[in-house]
């Protein structure tokens, strides 16, 4: 039995060792990063517990998640040397100087470096990186120009790949025939020049943003129409030429940017029955043909007074002008034809065009020396008054046609100097035809694909080492030995020792069961009477009880004065502690708030324990006392958006300006984008409203209530479940079916905009029957921007154009959100896209203030309350997330009911 428990506590010393040698390896990185970012509340020796750092079992850093920490500094030179490194996160942060490369970390899957001051990218940075899946350093303005590398291709698994406003210059490496996983692909703002790449066509990629370049990309857009997985196109304000594909394929497409390039030629027909179009802009280029008419759904700028179209309302053009536009389509709608043809009469001093002395009809096309390429089209022969048709000295292919010989009045063909091929028509004795400089024009030509074929192989070898590779061995043989010896004599040691102590009960702290820990006085949570320690308990899953005795202290035993708002479920009580900063209890009797109440109240706690997210309202602990069911929130000292948005005048404050509506709108948008993709569980939170939108210091949401959240199906599924939420903010297809997806939420993130535009509320039994249903009406408003300025809030101040143009903007994309199909609602990344330019980028009042929460999203809730035993702590924390500023807004008990509350709708 001895020899058993030597053996075993021999591999328990080997294991320790061959960790504690493999630890080391991070230890000199992790110090550099120590000393080279600041500030940061680093201390100890052990980097595993570091706030924002992550380890594995045996004490490799996997994780360096630091997103808006207010860092300056620069990122050691070494850091690749973290080989188990899987996430490299330093978001929104002011790190500067040259950026290590990463290469050959090949267990890194995530590095998002936005919104820094990098100063420049090695060459080598993205080599070996074999399992890299996301990629971001968008919003580093200050790195030196560089291109993308060829060597991106090895990234196989790259699904991501984000560097907007990075300074890339150049042309895009047409290397995604390798990158077949990849999904997104961002490079707006940049300066890249070139076509786009042919290996595009059949990828993957589903949102392609190239939007904005400074010179702009050029070429056509021919290579779009085979990305048949095409969500989202953002290809606006370019250098693009030529017509607008056929989209045919992409079925998926909701969104396509246009506007502002090169392009000309008509608008297909295909691309008016995208079944799921519901954005499309295609202002300001050189368009020609009738004017397109989209679904009603369809949010459609098409630039009447900026494009070339041949009437202003819909209708067909004149038959000369669509049979030149089928002329021109053959020969690439070129930029010279679409600047001068333009109306709907061809002879109205239309370029290479004479009509006959009644001004009506067309007797000659004059296309020669124009350097045309391209097919001669059929449609001449439906210009019937035609006389004179030059097409001589173009670069032109393919065959004459033949319906060219039943033109009535045609008296010159010239086509010499071209490439053209095929039989030679015959035309009447009267036409001069004129084909000389066409080699193959009469010939029988045959051509099939090439008979050749390239091969090549090459050979690489691994050279065979000579004495230099003998006496590094002969080293490693003898560290081993002298590595081992010490191994033994530790263990040895350790063996003497534990023979001479009584055997003890061993405690297994992974056995599932309750751990004690305690709350100590320094975090206000215990009695000052009382020196005794109140216990919490930390279940398995990570989930925090709080003992009644503190919550009742904290709350002055749920005295009258404290009570914030009741509702169907319960009371809630503002709880003080010591440092005087706030927290909210929501306190549940469950023999009256019934089965409902008791799942709504788990739904709490499954949700929130899993997700952390500046913009979601968190969740400290609960207790479970008898009948009563406690939950403890931050405090959030502004009340409700509901408050703010349609009862600032009970309240005697001042109304929502529009930079802070916005920027209300964004924060939401980022929390339930949170919630439905970026957390590592997708959630639905099925009662989005201004009621369940909270209100911190300088006016930052957060998105509270989680009672009725549902998991997210998997995929373009939906789940059928009970039908619970709030008329008015309830989406179509669940009110009628109880089907629900992540697009129930986009919905009524839409009627939220429409509520911060309008200052109304989503159904107001005041209003008349045609305006009582906000989405109704408003939605009606869409159709001019006139209707949209009438329905603005008027307590708004629009006399700044800029500000004028961001409603509008928020207009559009609330119209867009509150589409009455799901598919052709955007996902919620999209809404994000659209409001965040529109917001400045936010700045914290205090240096040391940040994004709350956020900042310890990687921690569970047992860490959380950790962090409020130590005195520093707790004071540091509750600043930072809730703030010592009474509200300036003094809590109605409706209001706040509801927000811990929700209306069933049955």
């Amino acid at each position: 039995m001895a020899f058993h428990d030597a053996r075993h506590l021999i591999i328990l010393c080997l294991t320790f060792l061959l960790i504690s040698f493999t630890a080391g390896e991070d230890s000199a990185v992790m110090t550099k990063l120590s000393t080279s970012l600041s500030p940061t509340t680093w201390t100890g020796t052990d980097f595993c517990k570091w706030d924002g750092i992550t380890c594995d079992k045996s004490n490799r850093v996997t994780s360096i998640n630091l997103p808006s920490k207010s860092l300056t500094g620069t990122l050691p030179s070494d850091i690749n040397q973290l080989s188990q490194l899987k996430t490299l996160a330093v978001q929104r942060n002011s790190i500067a100087g040259d950026l290590p490369t990463l290469a050959n970390l090949t267990f890194l899957e995530q590095v998002i470096l936005d919104g820094n001051n990098f100063t420049s990218i090695p060459p080598d940075f993205f080599s070996g990186l074999n399992n890299l899946q996301s990629f971001s350093v968008s919003d580093n303005r200050d790195l030196s120009p560089w291109i993308l590398p060829e060597t991106l291709n090895q990234n196989s698994n790259l699904q991501s790949f984000q560097a907007s406003n990075a300074n890339i210059m150049g042309s895009i490496p047409d290397i995604f025939e390798s990158l077949h996983n990849l999904q997104n692909l961002r490079l707006s703002y940049n300066n890249l020049t070139g076509t786009l790449p042919r290996s595009l066509t059949g990828s993957q990629i589903q949102n392609l943003w190239l939007n904005n370049q400074n010179q702009g990309l050029s070429g056509t857009l021919d290579v779009i129409s085979s990305m048949s997985q095409l969500n989202q196109v953002w290809l606006q304000a370019n250098s693009f030429t030529g017509s607008i594909p056929d989209l045919s394929n992409c079925t998926n497409l909701f969104d396509l940017q246009l506007r502002d390039n090169q392009l000309t030629g008509v608008v297909p027909q295909s691309l008016m029955y995208l079944p799921k179009l519901a954005n499309i802009t295609v202002q300001n280029n050189k368009l020609q043909g009738p004017l397109p008419v989209f679904n009603s759904d369809v949010i459609a700028e098409l630039g009447t007074n900026t494009n070339s179209f041949c009437l202003p309302t819909p209708g067909p053009c004149d038959p000369q002008v669509t049979a030149l536009l089928a002329v021109a389509g053959a020969i690439g709608y070129p930029m010279s034809l679409a600047q001068s043809w333009q109306g709907n009469d061809a002879c109205q001093k239309w370029n290479f065009i004479s009509c006959d002395s009644s001004g009506k009809n067309v007797t000659s096309v004059s296309f020669g020396k124009q350097k045309f390429s391209g097919t001669i089209s059929p449609a001449f022969a439906n210009l019937t008054s035609l006389r004179s048709l030059l097409l001589n000295d173009n670069n032109l292919v393919g065959s004459v046609p033949e319906i060219l010989t039943s033109l009535p009045n045609l008296q010159l063909l010239d086509v010499s100097n071209n490439d053209l091929s095929g039989p030679i028509p015959v035309f009447p004795e009267r036409v001069k035809f004129v084909h000389t400089g066409n080699a193959l024009l009469g010939q029988n030509v045959s051509s099939g694909p090439p008979g050749s074929s390239n091969t090549g192989g090459s050979s690489s070898g691994r050279a065979k080492g000579g004495s230099g590779s003998s006496g590094m061995v002969v080293g490693i043989v003898i560290g081993v030995l002298v590595f081992v010896v010490i191994i033994l004599f530790v263990c040895y040691k350790c063996y003497v020792k534990e023979k001479s102590q009584k055997p003890g009960k061993a405690q297994d702290p992974e056995n599932g069961k309750v751990v004690k820990a305690s709350v100590m006085g320094g975090s206000g949570l215990q009695s000052p009477s009382s020196g005794d320690h109140t216990e919490m308990s930390v279940f398995e899953g990570g989930n925090v009880t709080i003992s009644i005795q503190v919550l009742r202290e904290v709350t002055d035993s749920f005295s009258e004065e404290n009570v914030l708002g009741r509702g169907g479920f319960g009371v809630v009580y503002k709880g003080i502690l010591h440092n005087g900063t706030k927290i909210a209890v929501k306190r549940m009797d469950s023999s009256v708030m019934g089965t409902k109440g008791l799942k709504e109240f788990q739904a709490e706690i499954a949700v929130l324990t899993k997700v952390r997210h500046r913009h979601l309202v968190a969740l400290l602990g609960y207790c479970i006392n008898g009948n009563e069911r406690l939950l403890v929130y931050e405090y959030m000292p502004q009340g409700t958006l509901s408050q703010h948005l349609f009862e600032w005048r009970e309240y005697k404050t001042s109304p929502l300006s529009w930079k802070q509506r916005v920027s209300i709108a964004l924060d939401v948008g980022r929390g339930v984008e949170y919630l439905h993709s970026l957390a590592q569980q997708s959630f639905i939170h099925r009662d989005l409203k201004p009621s369940n939108i909270l209100l911190g210091d300088d006016t930052r949401a957060k998105v509270a209530d989680f009672g009725l959240v549902k998991n997210a199906p998997d995929g373009k599924y939906s789940v059928e479940t009970r039908v619970a939420g709030t008329f008015g903010y309830l989406a179509p297809e669940y009110a009628a079916t109880g089907r629900v997806t992540t697009k129930v939420d986009v919905y009524a993130f839409g009627v939220v905009l429409m509520e911060l535009i309008t200052g109304r509320r989503a159904l107001d039994e005041t209003m008349p029957d045609d305006k009582s249903h906000l989405v109704t009406w408003f939605r009606r408003t869409l159709i001019s921007k006139e209707s949209v300025i009438k329905a603005i809030d008027q307590t708004l101040d629009t006399d700044e154009e800029e500000t004028l143009e961001s409603i509008f903007k928020v207009a559009e994309l609330a119209g867009h959100c509150t589409a009455r199909e799901p598919y052709q609602r955007p996902d919620m990344g999209h809404a994000v896209n659209v409001l965040a330019p529109l917001v400045e980028q936010w700045k914290p009042s205090r240096p040391d203030e940040d994004d709350g929460y956020d900042n310890d999203h990687h921690l569970n809730l047992p860490q959380l309350l950790q962090r409020l035993q130590a005195d520093e702590g707790t004071s540091r924390m509750f600043d930072d997330s809730f703030g010592q500023t009474q509200s300036s807004i003094p809590s109605k008990p409706s209001e706040l009911a509801d927000t811990f509350g929700t209306t069933d709708c049955r």
